[in-house]
């Protein structure tokens, strides 16, 4: 599957990148160095532009194997990265994903999650026919709380296997 850009309304969501043009491996490094975010996000680390590198290629790559649509939350102006926002866990044939979404510290408080999370739920259901979408997230973390309410998931509770935190997960569940 081709990368898709997406009107968000105030924001705008595009491929990651890291080209002459528009480099965001700064601005995920930056990302992955706040306390906050590296609370939720385990299974990636960030430290340079190294890794940075790595993960944009990597997005590319589940990008074009249909495992994950993930896009740059951008602002609109200046193409700034904001945050991130997928529907990870694909499977196109059984109409099923699982939703992602971060924001970066100075962006937070702004509606950008839910924002960001919505337009990517209307090219999920409209554009690749999913049926589900799941909405996972440690049960202390009550910004993602707020942002699966806003979203219109409904509230499925919490999973048997725990964070690799130890915390409880709890998940979030929307159809079609």
């Amino acid at each position: 599957m081709e990368p898709v850009e997406i009107n968000a309304g105030e924001y705008y969501l595009r491929q990651l990148r890291a080209d002459k043009a528009l480099d965001d491996r700064p601005a995920l490094v930056a990302a992955f160095a706040d306390p906050t975010h590296r609370k939720y996000v385990l299974n990636y680390r960030l430290r340079d532009l190294d890794e940075a590198t790595e993960y944009v290629a990597l997005r590319a790559a589940q990008w074009a194997g249909d495992e994950r649509c993930s896009w740059a939350v951008a602002e609109p102006t200046t193409g700034d990265l904001l945050g991130e926002v997928g529907l990870r866990d694909l499977d196109l044939d059984a109409g099923y994903a699982e939703a992602s979404v971060w924001v970066r510290a100075a962006s937070r408080g702004k509606g950008v999650a839910s924002t960001a999370l919505n337009a990517a739920l209307r090219f999920g259901f409209g554009g690749l026919g999913l049926r589900e979408v799941s909405y996972r997230y440690e049960e202390t973390n009550e910004v993602s709380a707020s942002v699966a309410r806003k979203c219109g998931f409904t509230l499925v509770g919490p999973e048997l296997e725990p964070a690799p935190t130890g915390e409880r997960l709890i998940r979030w569940r929307r159809t079609a």
